[in-house]
Order: structure tokens, then C-alpha cells, then sequence
């Protein structure tokens, strides 16, 4: 307001072109890179070596993002995702979502077929060496979890986890994404050393995501529980997680103790808690002992008493004891005797 119009005069402001007004709204990196829980060097670079980026918003120095501009991130993470390189993402990603004005390059079906058949190839061939996990045949879905736990993007990782999860039941997930990306890894850390940060968070991840795919059983079929825990010393306890979410999908409650439980407290807790049936887990053979066995008490009703994990494969077991030898036959035993 000028002095000219009656008011009192205040510090000038720049002039707002009518044309500034009719523009889309623009989010600034940071903004973006919240958005879709990346870094933002990770967009920086994205934009500087695959032309992922603004597309002439700015202002002064600052780059500025419009709604189409983001939309192509959207599908270049999404293609990575999947699997696919960042080069043949960004490729991707420019046809799907071209400037405005320009139309698709294919329809949404010509264009899913198109990521399909981007990502079915993309690791055919090629050698493991550098920052890539030796996956050779296994799924897209663990390809793109490779990349997003050697990339350190834990909200991509367990975004991916949680997506296959609600596609395809938690027990295939295990199978064939978490698990042979977690062997892929471990694989890396005997050869190198390294990597022992991304199998830490790959672990959180996994955890989380299969945590959060565990409905709650308000009222389980079985009247009495499922006690499953680890043995004395074992702390590898993400399977028990897995098998609980398992078997919750099929109405079962379960009492979860998790990792390296002492076998004073096992006792206890079968005092306590009166289980049908009591699962035991060793994920490595020098914590898998026959005798943990010997420390739970007998109660009024009979307990059903299993050896679950690769760690007891070598080890004599009791005759009362039964050995479940992987996690889908886990759920389809529990499931027949409660």
C-alpha cells in the first residue's frame, strides 16, 4: 500500500506476473525428497546423470519441482523398485511420464508390459561384482530389495516388503524375497567383510514390515496358545515373526518370546501361560541342544513340543519332539493340531 492510496507505505514487494499465478505449485528438493523418502543427493544425482529433474522451475539457484516432474521420480522409483537399473529406470520413467503437452508413450497396459519386460531382464547375465547382490534367477521384488538395502533406503525397503506382503501372503515373501536377499548378504559378509550395516537394516525392515502385516487375533480358534521362542543363545528370531504373522492370518494366537530365551524363563512362561504346543527355533547348529527340551514342565494338559529351524537338522532328537523343517510346513502342522 502506497501513501498515494490512503494507507501507510510498506516495504516493496516484487510484482507478481498474472502469469506466476496460472503456473502449478512447485516443491523445493527437500520437499520432494521427503515425499518419496529418498535422499536428496539421490535426486541431484538422478537429475544430473539420467535428466530426472526439474524441468525449468526455478528460482535464483534453487531448484523447484512441478507435479509432472515428480510423477516421473514416482515412476523412476517405482521401476527400481521392481528392479530395474537407475539407467533403465530413468529410461522408463521418461517414456511413461513425457513432457506435458507430449502424449505417453503406449498405453497403461503397453507401459506395465514394457516394465515387465524391462525388469525380466535385467539382471540376466550380468556379474555380481561392485554394489550389486548375487541374485541370479530370483524375483524382481527381491532384486529391488537388494538395491534398496545396498543403498541404505530403508523407507524403499520396507515399502517393498510391505507391498509383496499384502500381494503375496507373508510366507512366500520369506521365501523368496527377504530370505535370499538376507543369504545374498550374509553370502557378502564372508567373502568382504562388509555389509554388515545393510544386513542390520535389512533385519529392521523385514521386522517392521512383517510386524505390521501380524493381524491381531482378538479370538483365536485355538483356546490355548502357541509358545514360540528361540533356544538359550540363538538371536536370530525374524522366522518366529514370520511364522507368528503366519499363523495369525489363519486365526491362531500365538505367545511370541522371541530371541535367546533362557531356559528358566521358557519354564516359566509354559507355567504361566498353559500353550497347546510349544515352538522352539535354532537358526544355527551350535545353539541347537536336544536337552532345552528337559526344562519345560509337564502340565495338566498335554503340550505339543517342536524343534522348528535349520539348526536342529543334525541334531538327535527326543521321541516326543517333532521336527518342522520349514516355515510353510510349520503353519500347515500348527494349524492340523490346534
Amino acid at each position: 500500500m502506497s501513501p498515494d492510496d490512503g494507507g501507510v507505505a510498506t516495504k516493496s514487494e516484487p510484482a507478481i506476473d498474472g502469469h506466476d499465478l496460472m503456473r502449478e505449485p512447485t516443491l523445493p528438493v527437500a520437499a520432494v525428497a521427503r515425499r518419496l523418502g529418498i535422499a536428496p543427493a539421490t535426486l541431484r544425482t538422478w537429475d544430473r546423470r539420467y535428466g530426472i529433474g526439474p524441468s525449468g522451475h526455478t528460482t535464483g539457484r534453487h531448484r523447484r519441482y512441478a507435479p509432472a516432474d515428480i510423477a516421473r521420480l514416482e515412476m523412476m522409483q517405482r521401476a527400481l523398485l521392481r528392479g530395474a537399473t537407475p539407467a533403465e529406470a530413468a529410461e522408463y520413467a521418461l517414456r511413461a511420464t513425457p513432457e506435458p503437452g507430449v502424449a505417453p508413450a503406449g498405453s497403461a497396459d503397453d507401459l506395465e508390459a514394457e516394465l515387465a519386460s524391462l525388469i525380466g531382464g535385467a539382471v540376466t547375465g550380468r556379474p555380481g561384482g561392485g554394489s550389486v547382490l548375487r541374485l541370479p534367477g530370483r524375483s524382481p521384488a527381491a532384486r529391488g530389495l537388494g538395491r534398496a538395502a545396498l543403498a541404505m533406503d530403508a523407507t524403499a525397503a520396507q515399502q517393498l516388503i510391505t507391498d509383496a506382503i499384502a500381494e503375496q501372503g507373508v510366507i512366500p515373501v520369506w521365501d523368496t524375497v527377504i530370505r535370499p536377499v538376507l543369504a545374498a548378504v550374509a553370502a557378502r559378509w564372508e567373502h568382504s567383510g562388509e555389509y554388515v550395516e545393510v544386513e542390520h537394516l535389512l533385519h529392521e525392515c523385514a521386522l517392521a514390515a512383517v510386524i505390521g502385516a501380524t493381524p491381531l487375533v482378538s479370538a483365536p480358534r485355538n483356546p490355548r496358545p502357541v509358545l514360540l521362542c528361540c533356544v538359550p543363545d540363538e538371536r536370530h528370531s525374524l522366522p518366529l515373526y514370520v511364522l507368528r504373522a503366519a499363523l495369525a492370518a489363519r486365526g491362531l494366537g500365538t505367545q511370541l518370546l522371541g530371541a535367546a530365551l533362557p531356559a528358566d524363563a521358557l519354564a516359566a512362561a509354559v507355567r504361566r501361560t498353559a500353550p497347546a504346543a510349544v515352538a522352539l527355533w535354532a537358526q544355527l547348529p551350535r545353539h541347537a541342544s536336544a536337552p532345552v527340551f528337559d526344562h519345560i514342565p509337564k502340565t495338566r494338559q498335554p503340550i505339543r513340543l517342536f524343534a522348528a529351524g535349520p539348526g536342529w537338522h543334525t541334531t538327535d532328537l527326543p521321541t516326543r519332539v517333532e521336527r518342522l523343517d520349514d516355515l510353510p510346513a510349520a503353519v500347515d502342522r500348527l494349524e492340523s493340531l490346534l
